[in-house]
């Protein structure tokens, strides 16, 4: 009641020209629990059920479109939804509860997180893929070889991820104080996801809460029982609605509108011309000589290798960008007396009591020290037991000069909100690949070598994010980190088993282009391994020359964004994303045609009610993608079941329809 009082009184304050009540001055009158009680029975239960549906969710979507967007929102809906409902059943039994506090919601927000990040880390539908035959298949013979193929088995794959999944959590660990303090980096993801959790736990914020999750279940049923529909018309390859406008994902415009443009300028234009050199650029005796038809010597060389270009292109540009900025301002913060270490700087009593609460419990630094040098000297023991074409100095190597990277990702996010993870890894695998050789093993090392950089400094940079959470939440940093390991391990043990029995096993064209789940990326880091072990003669005709070119236009688009931004012109938001360009390039366009639905109906809905749309379309989305990714599950025990859709329905052209009927009267 005290908080609702104080609400009334800022409304109040409103109207007779008060100052307003900031955010902790609302919750003073609650008191913060100790961060043991923060950590409590109900939230790591209520953290593994939601961590497995994230799982599989985060799973599903790296395996088709290869994009993930932030599911913070739905993590903490959903803590906020079961903790409340848990806490509402027990009182209708007459068994009082602990009060549902913002840190608990905190702590089963970041649980989750933690645990569905591992399904995009662990690489099942990148590198790790990238090194299965499936995928070598698709290449050229002389890469496809014992040494450079490696099988996925679920012991290596556990051996792997408990390997490499918590090292990074130690890294820069005793650097939070300096980045969320001293630097007061701003994290924008993890500043959001606090305001959010913070609004929830007041009078009106549960109100809102309350709204959003209606909304959130209700697109959930539908895309669920679309998707259930959608399953009866898939009885063979090709068949169903899975290309036609259905919901789709809902994602910013400039994303939308930049796999749109790459979708038209590839394969209404590119491909085209390219397939008309057939014989002259690749051969055009496929069947005789027996070629795969999905081989890198043929059509889809240029495909492949154009989207890694703009890929590395892209990241390269971001890589130095991100990095220049990091190190300038960092010189900018210790030169300026005024940001470190004086007491001239005046706090507001928000920031005050959030530093006082994030200073309380201290985790220290010799068990951060002594955390990263023990687990990472068992993996340095451990991965060249998995990947024997990577030795113990090349993995060593990897955690030296792994701290320094995984600072620079975790400040770069302060600057873009974007981690940068999947560009360390690829610079790993040039530079192990090229180290090792191909003879002796240098693709399947380049892509080891991937997963063990990714894993470091895409943990810590998404753990600092959580810690900017906490810090806006008066969660402690004790039970946050814990927290972070839970759901590390939970991740740990959830990823391979959902990746082997409801994909890997249910589907085996998983990673194939024209398949339901094409896992587009694992081709893309196999191409960039085979480019850093064997070099240009690996490409077809021209498509060195493509490649260059696109690698430019890449770095020209994020030139001419830099510049627009830096003169605060709103023309920047126009200008496509290389990244996002990339994907149809290989992938196709179907999908985005999904996309563009969505972004339509985000269009229409801030057209009639901006604050509306804001609160409730990332509901909307997170309810859209959560039930296709979830009808996944059934099907794939169906799958298992060797229970297969009764129908096909196809989309023919009209030639292609005049053929099948000719054949039917025949």
């Amino acid at each position: 009641m005290e908080i609702e009082e104080k609400l009334e009184r800022m409304e109040e304050g409103k109207k007779v020209g008060e100052p307003e009540l900031s955010t902790e001055e609302i919750f003073e009158a609650k008191e913060v629990p100790t961060w043991g009680s923060q950590l409590t029975v109900r939230s790591i239960f209520v953290s593994g059920i939601l961590g497995f549906a994230f799982t599989f969710i985060v799973m599903k979507l790296t395996l088709t479109t290869g994009i993930v967007p932030s599911l913070n929102v739905a993590a903490g809906l959903l803590g906020f939804f079961l903790i409340k409902s848990w806490t509402y059943v027990l009182s209708k039994m007459g068994i009082s509860s602990k009060p549902f506090t913002r840190q608990e919601n905190t702590i089963i927000q970041t649980c989750v997180v933690a645990a569905s990040g591992i399904a995009f880390s662990c690489g099942y539908a990148n590198y790790a893929l990238g090194m299965t035959k499936i995928v070598a298949d698709q290449g050229p013979a002389i890469a496809n070889t014992v040494k450079n193929v490696h099988a996925l088995h679920l012991p290596w794959m556990y051996g792997f991820l408990f390997a490499v999944s918590f090292v990074g959590l130690f890294s820069i660990l005793p650097l939070r104080k300096i980045m969320i303090i001293d630097f007061k980096l701003t994290y924008p993801s993890g500043t959001a996801t606090a305001y959010l959790i913070n609004s929830f736990h007041t009078p009106k914020g549960a109100k809102l809460a309350k709204a959003q999750l209606k909304t959130l279940f209700k697109w959930f049923t539908g895309s669920f029982i679309w998707a259930f529909f959608q399953w009866f018309f898939t009885a063979s390859k090709g068949c169903g609605f899975a290309s036609f406008p259905t919901f789709g994902m809902i994602c910013p415009y400039s994303i939308t509108l930049s796999m749109l443009f790459g979708s038209i300028l590839s394969w209404g234009l590119m491909w085209p011309l390219v397939a008309q050199q057939k014989g002259k650029w690749y051969s055009s005796l496929r069947k005789i000589i027996h070629i795969p038809t999905n081989s890198l010597s043929g059509l889809r060389g240029y495909k492949v290798f154009v989207a890694i270009a703009m890929i590395l292109g892209d990241g390269l540009f971001h890589f130095v960008v991100v990095l220049s900025k990091t190190l300038y301002n960092m010189k900018k913060k210790f030169s300026d007396k005024g940001v470190i270490g004086t007491s001239e700087t005046v706090m507001s009593y928000d920031d005050q009591r959030r530093t006082e609460y994030f200073l309380k419990d201290q985790i220290p630094h010799w068990v951060a020290l002594l955390g990263y040098v023990l687990l990472a000297g068992a993996s340095v023991v451990g991965v060249p037991f998995i990947f024997p074409s990577l030795k113990v100095y090349h993995i060593m190597i990897i955690y030296i000069i792994a701290p320094v990277l995984a600072f620079c990702n975790s400040y770069g996010c302060r600057l873009t909100d974007w981690s940068l993870a999947s560009n360390y890894g690829k610079l790993a695998i040039f530079i192990f690949g090229a180290w090792v050789g191909l003879n002796n093993g240098g693709i399947i090392a380049g892509l080891a070598a991937c997963g063990v950089m990714m894993s470091i400094v895409s943990t810590i940079s998404d753990l600092m994010q959580d810690f900017k959470t906490g810090y806006l939440t008066l969660s402690s940093p004790k039970s946050m980190f814990v927290s972070q390991v839970i759901g590390t391990f939970l991740g740990v043990i959830y990823s391979p088993v959902v990746y082997w029995y409801f994909f890997y096993k249910s589907y085996p064209d998983l990673g194939q282009p024209g398949t339901p789940y094409p896992a587009p990326y694992g081709a893309l880091y196999r191409g960039i391994a085979l480019i850093a072990v064997q070099g240009i003669s690996s490409l077809p005709k021209n498509c060195l020359k493509l490649s260059i070119g696109f690698f430019a236009l890449a770095i020209l688009l994020n030139i001419i964004k830099e510049v627009l931004v830096h003169r605060k012109s709103n023309a920047h938001k126009y200008v496509p994303s290389a990244m996002a360009m990339a994907v149809p390039f290989y992938l196709g366009g179907y999908f985005t045609i999904d996309m563009c639905v969505g972004s339509l109906y985000r269009f229409w809905m801030e057209r009639n009610n901006k604050d509306e749309a804001d609160a409730f379309v990332p509901a909307v989305a997170s309810g859209l993608i959560c039930g296709d990714s979830l009808w996944g599950m059934p099907a794939s025990i169906l799958s298992l079941a060797n229970v297969k859709p009764p129908i096909c329905m196809k989309f023919l052209s009209r030639a292609q329809n005049a053929k099948v009927d000719v054949f039917l009267q025949g």
